[in-house]
């Protein structure tokens, strides 16, 4: 890693920007998959009134409004060259920053649904300007030859702090924990952002120039991956699959009680840390395959791990209907490990391939419709598909069934659109005929 060759050589300002990106990074995914996911749904069902249907549909307006807001933000951080300009991109960072935590502050106070529709709205607009930005930073701090590790930093951490922290599912909670957090980094990025502290302006001289030598990604070298080229976008569309797949079979799974507390929610401690560790052990694992594996490969490791997971949730339901005697109290740890296993492994890559497949000049639009697009709108597209099987009163089996042969149909396409793609590699080259 560069990281420990900065570090024995005391390189402190890039040493700092690596902990600088990790530490945003880390904080904002664990903003998103709590208070915004989880606190969202118990505002407005418990305090605004809503049924979960109409708060679904909220949450889909909000996906879509943040996807919008996300690729105008990132084509006008390409466009007007911010994209390049560290800086330019500290000074938005922290306006987003600032407006998340007034609405984080405000939102546990929130009690009509005129009140939680300008919630969404003035959130949707922090989140699609935060995707582009955050991912951005990428390009100038962390070299590509660390970004794997790196991506498995922050998906270690994030998941780790999510599973291992017990803390009830209210907004309440969810707020009075990110107010307390978002404090002292607001205070930072402040002084950071102030250019009137020498030791600060200075760490910002060295690191506003490294995009020049760490910015071109993996995959961009030595050709750089265009915008509207089929090597962006079939990215894109995996992990797109990626996230419908994970959202559809957990939603369905955490409004099962039976699994839920015997797992992300268990009331003891050694499970939630089994899983906490799960999580990091699968990030690790992430991180390692990432340096040295193409895309491709990667792809097939996080389509497999999940048409696993689900082959080991719906064997237990199947074992539990035909022998409960021998079915035991609840399902077995090793289902929510697995998952947590895959979930890590797909965070990983997501939050590793945008700035390879980006140079500093496309990051903003590559990252805005990355995330935009394979991750928001294919997690609440996917909300959507979950209510509808949920209201036709599909079973637990028969919903984790249709999960899992989604996931099989793109491990198993995936595989075939490889192997077709070498044998016609191959004939083009007179290897076979």
């Amino acid at each position: 890693m560069r990281f420990t060759h900065h570090l024995r050589e005391r390189n402190w300002p890039v040493v700092v920007g690596y902990l600088l990106f990790v530490a945003l990074m880390t904080a904002g995914y664990y903003y998103n998959i709590t208070f915004v996911q989880l606190g969202l749904i118990d505002l407005g069902t418990r305090l605004v009134g809503l049924s979960e249907t109409a708060v679904s549909g909220w949450m889909a307006a909000m996906a879509l409004l943040t996807v919008v807001v996300a690729v105008a933000a990132g084509v006008t951080l390409d466009r007007r060259k911010w994209s390049t300009d560290l800086r330019t991109k500290l000074h938005i960072l922290f306006g987003v920053l600032l407006l998340q935590f007034a609405l984080t502050v405000v939102a546990p106070h929130v009690r009509s649904v005129a009140g939680f529709g300008a919630w969404i709205g003035l959130a949707s607009v922090g989140l699609g300007v935060g995707f582009p930005v955050s991912f951005s930073l990428a390009v100038d701090l962390v070299p590509v030859p660390d970004r794997g590790p790196v991506a498995a930093a922050i998906t270690g951490l994030t998941y780790f702090a999510a599973n291992a922290i017990p803390l009830t599912w209210s907004i309440e909670v969810f707020s009075a924990v990110m107010v307390t957090a978002m404090v002292p980094g607001l205070i930072a990025v402040a002084l950071l952002v102030s250019d009137r502290i020498g030791g600060l302006a200075a760490l910002l001289d060295t690191l506003e120039t490294r995009h020049r030598d760490v910015g071109a990604g993996r995959f961009c070298r030595p050709t750089p991956v265009g915008t509207r080229s089929l090597s962006f976008w079939w990215p894109v569309a995996l992990m797109f699959g990626v996230f419908f797949v994970d959202s559809l079979g957990f939603l369905r799974i955490v409004d099962t009680p039976g699994l839920l507390l015997t797992s992300w929610q268990s009331p003891e401690l050694s499970t939630r840390l089994l899983i906490a560790v799960a999580h990091v052990v699968g990030a690790v694992m992430a991180g390692v395959l990432y340096v040295n594996f193409d895309l491709r490969a990667l792809f097939l490791w996080v389509l497999a791990l999940f048409a696993l997971t689900h082959v080991l949730y719906t064997t237990d339901l199947r074992m539990a209907a035909l022998f409960p005697s021998v079915a035991g109290d609840g399902p077995s740890v090793l289902d929510p490990m697995f998952y947590a296993v895959a979930v890590s492994f797909y965070t990983t890559l997501n939050f590793a391939i945008w700035p390879d497949l980006s140079t500093p000049e496309t990051i903003g639009t590559h990252a805005a419709v990355g995330i935009g697009v394979a991750g928001w709108l294919a997690t609440f597209l996917s909300t959507a598909v979950a209510l509808s099987l949920q209201a036709a009163e599909y079973t637990l089996l028969s919903h984790l069934n249709i999960v899992n042969a989604l996931a099989l149909l793109l491990f198993f396409g995936l595989a075939v659109a490889i192997y077709g793609r070498g044998m016609l590699e191959a004939r083009r080259s007179g290897v076979v005929e």
